[in-house]
């Protein structure tokens, strides 16, 4: 078990595996991530087949800071102001995709969310390589892992990297569509984004 603290090996490794297209699983405040190149769709369809997810399902996409975030999307100023307010930190916000981002990860939709995870192991990952998948590093309809140990099988195989962060928050990120002032998935920081949208 992991006493949180991630190595700069362990980062160089996961960023080359992303780099080469593969997949890698890291730890965020929440729980862990599956992780791939968000802008390749190769990569992004073997997001798809580890996690048996429908690809009508979309996908987060996360970044270090939000202004990495502002050149994939077309963030209203609203949808900027939620950003950063809110990020880094366990909320998704939904934006406006620029052709950067491929089809595939939104599930052919024109919005994707995008998240800057308020986890140092995270945030070391994206520094090196981004944008990533943000997932939930599960098979689609079981547990979400807040421990490496907890990993499916499934996954475990599948990733060319894992990054032991030690255990995590366990509450999934608060997905806000700031344009409709839409709460999609409320987890944590629900209330306070909530508030901030009826203002």
């Amino acid at each position: 078990m992991s006493d949180g603290e991630v190595g700069d090996a362990e980062i160089e490794d996961a960023a080359a595996a992303i780099r080469n297209g593969e997949l890698v699983v890291y730890p965020t405040e929440t729980v862990y991530g599956l992780g791939a190149d968000a802008l390749s769709e190769a990569a992004v369809e073997r997001v798809f087949e580890a996690k048996r997810r429908p690809r009508d399902d979309p996908i987060s996409l996360a970044v270090p800071d939000v202004d990495a975030a502002l050149e994939l999307v077309e963030a209203t100023d609203r949808e900027e102001r939620v950003m950063r307010e809110f990020l880094p930190g366990p909320v998704t916000v939904l934006c406006e995709k620029t052709a950067a981002v491929p089809d595939a990860l939104t599930g052919g939709r024109d919005r994707v969310g995008v998240r800057v995870p308020d986890h140092e192991g995270a945030l070391a990952l994206l520094r090196a390589v981004a944008p990533v998948t943000s997932t939930s590093a599960n098979v689609s309809g079981r547990p979400s892992a807040t421990r490496t140990e907890d990993l499916d099988h499934e996954i475990r195989d599948a990733a060319a990297a894992i990054i032991d962060g030690g255990e995590t928050g366990g509450t999934g990120s608060t997905v806000a569509n700031v344009a409709t002032g839409e709460i999609h998935r409320r987890g944590a920081n629900a209330d306070a984004v909530t508030a901030w949208l009826r203002d």
